[in-house]
């Protein structure tokens, strides 16, 4: 049973990037709790999932298909959100792409482009949106799904790392904004997760080389992630704002 200071019912939520991976474990973790959630996803027919799984398992839940990158489409999913609930209490900033994999003097301008668009501006969109609709309940928690690589650095991912740092130092300055009129913010930052994202990307021998990086010596899943993000997201972290909250296995104390 969930710990009563974690319970969603009667609160609407959002989840960006919801229909796979980290995004689809902070679903169904809001859904058991008792929240309303809104999967929002460029993949409508993988949200559609989602919200069946969410359903079959008692829950709430409904499918907007969103490209956060495109303004207009993160407004539409709040205004969806707030017709089909009744408002917005949280949301969960956690779309994103890896982008290419090129050293900075050679990086596609393309690439960099769209990586920033996704990772950095949908989240900046994304609370341009949900903080007014909070505010119109009377507050909220919304909780930026960064990274490691908000914090430290790696090779041949430039626009990725330049967009995670991003996603830290926005969440400081809204949470700031926001501080007193009752609306938290943070960021989380997952070390290397078993995910769709990551799993399609690499072959077998590159995922044990990276496992191994983190000092326990294995790749994080997602629902560890989404326990961190459910609890950031519950009146229990009630005095939690501004702050960055790794979960990365011990991959950043090296």
């Amino acid at each position: 049973m969930a710990n009563q200071t974690q319970d969603f019912t009667g609160k609407v939520a959002i989840v960006t990037g919801g229909a796979s991976g980290i995004g689809e474990a902070v679903a169904q973790a809001i859904a058991a709790r008792g929240g309303q959630v809104v999967i929002a996803d460029i993949d409508q027919g993988d949200a559609e999932r989602v919200v069946t799984a969410i359903g079959e398992a008692g829950g709430s839940a409904k499918a907007i298909r969103t490209d956060v990158a495109d303004a207009a489409a993160v407004e539409a999913m709040v205004q969806f959100a707030v017709e089909s609930y009744g408002g917005l209490d949280v949301a969960i900033n956690n779309a994103g792409i890896g982008g290419p994999l090129s050293a900075t003097g050679e990086y596609p301008l393309d690439g960099w482009r769209r990586v920033i668009d996704i990772n950095l501006s949908g989240v900046f969109y994304g609370m341009r949106y949900q903080i007014p609709a909070m505010l119109a309940r009377g507050g909220g928690a919304i909780v930026n799904v960064a990274s490691i690589l908000g914090y430290v650095g790696t090779p041949s991912s430039p626009a990725y790392v330049a967009a995670k740092h991003g996603v830290l130092g926005l969440t400081k300055a809204a949470a700031l904004e926001y501080a007193t009129r009752n609306i938290r913010i943070n960021s989380v930052g997952p070390g290397y997760i078993e995910t769709p994202l990551l799993t399609s990307a690499l072959d077998d021998a590159a995922l044990q080389a990276i496992a191994g990086m983190h000092p326990v010596k294995r790749l994080g899943t997602s629902e560890e992630v989404a326990n961190l993000i459910a609890f950031l997201a519950s009146d229990a972290a009630s005095f939690i704002t501004g702050s960055y909250h790794l979960v990365d296995g011990g991959y950043t104390a090296q």
